[in-house]
């Protein structure tokens, strides 16, 4: 089922329907919801969120929604997966959402406000207003009324009866919400209705609309639909919950936080929600760098410092005094493989590295498939990474032969050409799955790094029981490497830069 927005006003439990137990062991499970999610709730904040809903009138949706929010949700990335959870756990359910029954059991006039007034006449409102009563072309109708009007009200009513009567939802039907989401939409027809809606407002308009007014129009039309749809979304998972369950549900719906979103494996979302995600990270590794920098370990006994510090205690060394290092900003190498296996994986760590290159006195940048290239001038005095990311990818000479992986000869290619320039305060990050398509290793190349740099890492974006399997040889490199990490996703991309510094 597609991600279901929020504001939807139904109710949650209100205290008068629910008992005080019954409430409390919702929100244990609510919360138990949030962490199997990758939330991370403490138990202090748990007890927060217990204290907080006391302060607010429990039937009012949305204070109750933004309580839970403001005491269990600390990052702005994590809000889409409370939301989520939050819907699916406090939807209307009861008699009303059983599935199976007669789709048009309800009335739509019960749903309707009672100050909704339509272009109807007599004849054409149907005996006793009943949902039944009605026919497609007066849902339809009243549907176009409502999106002129902008009558949220009745918006509601219609995406209520518009799933009774055209989802075709059956119970224990083991389909997903998409398809009854699909199969309402396509009887409603929502993209006639939106010319109709433009005919109207030219109808009704005194004199014609300029090419801007017209583009407002259609914008606040579509702003519109787009609502009526998350009504719809909203109907449907309150039926989908009320036959499955609430557990059964949240775990259809859970989707990884940003920072759990496999590089190899995201969606076109997805890696919009990374981008967004990676520059607030940078951030915080930036500062968290510069100040394990600042605050590092002391360094060796001060004995002469201590001894004069001594004399104030009558000759007693009571507090040593200790030389303090002074840590210079390393160096860093990047070696990434961007051949179509790894390139989303490579992309990310480039745009990490250089967020975060004010924390490292220089920063260059190798990248190979079965050749290799030096790219640190593309990052020069840009504003916006992904476009030097961009050039990376077009403008790089990295095939020397098929353009198929080997690490062997580009490994060659850099020490050939800049292993001379490999110093004790460089960190080298070798970014790749380690997939030779069976060429020659050339690992001595590596353990010649190691012996020259301060620190040599490896970082393979595949799975550890993938490693060193088919033509991987990750395992043969990792013997001269102080360290081989699996970075698949930004939260395990941050553990890793820690090591750096």
């Amino acid at each position: 089922m597609t991600d279901v927005a929020a504001g939807t006003p139904s109710t949650v439990p209100s205290s008068e329907t629910l008992p005080r137990s019954s409430m409390l062991d919702l929100l244990n499970r609510f919360i138990m919801e949030l962490r199997e999610a990758g939330l991370p709730v403490s138990l202090t904040e748990n007890l927060d969120a217990m204290e907080a809903v006391t302060h607010i009138p429990i039937e009012d949706r949305e204070a109750f929604k933004y309580a839970l929010a403001a005491t269990l949700v600390k990052n702005q990335s994590h809000w889409r997966a409370f939301e989520i959870v939050f819907e699916v756990f406090f939807s209307l359910r009861g008699a009303e959402y059983s599935i199976g029954g007669d789709a048009d059991d309800g009335s739509l006039a019960d749903d309707i406000p009672e100050d909704a007034q339509f272009n109807q006449g007599e004849g054409e409102r149907g005996g006793g207003g009943g949902g039944s009563s009605l026919t497609p072309e007066q849902i339809a109708e009243m549907l176009f009324q409502a999106l002129l009007k902008g009558d949220n009200a009745m918006m509601r009513a219609i995406a209520r009866q518009s799933v009774r009567r055209y989802a075709g939802m059956e119970p224990g039907r083991p389909v997903g919400g998409t398809y009854y989401l699909y199969r309402t939409l396509r009887n409603l027809d929502l993209d006639n209705v939106l010319e109709r809606l433009l005919e109207a407002t030219r109808g009704q308009a005194p004199e014609p609309l300029t090419k801007l007014e017209e583009r407002l129009e259609r914008d606040e039309f579509e702003n519109r639909i787009d609502q009526l749809k998350k009504e719809i979304e909203a109907e449907i998972r309150r039926h989908l919950v009320a036959d499955r369950g609430v557990e059964a549900m949240a775990k259809t719906l859970r989707k990884p936080l940003p920072e759990d979103v496999d590089f190899m494996h995201a969606s076109r979302d997805e890696m919009m929600s990374l981008r967004k995600a990676i520059y607030p990270l940078t951030r915080k590794l930036a500062v968290r760098l510069a100040r394990k920098r600042r605050h590092g370990r002391k360094g060796p006994l001060d004995f002469r410092n201590t001894v004069r510090h001594s004399l104030s205690y009558g000759g007693v060394p009571a507090e040593p005094k200790f030389k303090y290092p002074r840590p210079s900003k390393p160096e860093i190498m990047v070696i990434a493989d961007i051949s179509g296996s790894v390139a989303s994986f490579a992309r990310f760590t480039l745009h990490l590295v250089y967020a975060i290159s004010s924390q490292f006195s220089k920063v260059r940048s190798f990248v190979f498939i079965d050749g290799l290239d030096e790219v640190t001038s593309y990052f020069e005095g840009v504003e916006d990474i992904a476009d030097a990311v961009h050039r990376v990818n077009t403008e790089a000479d990295v095939v020397w032969v098929d353009g198929h992986s080997d690490y062997g000869h580009a490994f060659s290619v850099f020490w050939e050409k800049f292993g001379k320039e490999i110093g004790p305060k460089t960190a080298i990050m070798i970014l790749g799955d380690a997939r030779n398509n069976y060429h020659a290793s050339q690992s001595w190349i590596v353990k010649e790094m190691q012996r020259r740099a301060r620190k040599v890492f490896w970082l393979n974006p595949e799975p550890r029981s993938y490693w060193d399997t088919g033509d991987s040889i990750v395992g043969e490199y990792a013997t001269y490497c102080d360290g081989t990490f699996e970075v698949r996703n930004l939260r395990q991309l941050e553990a890793f830069v820690e090591n750096l510094v």
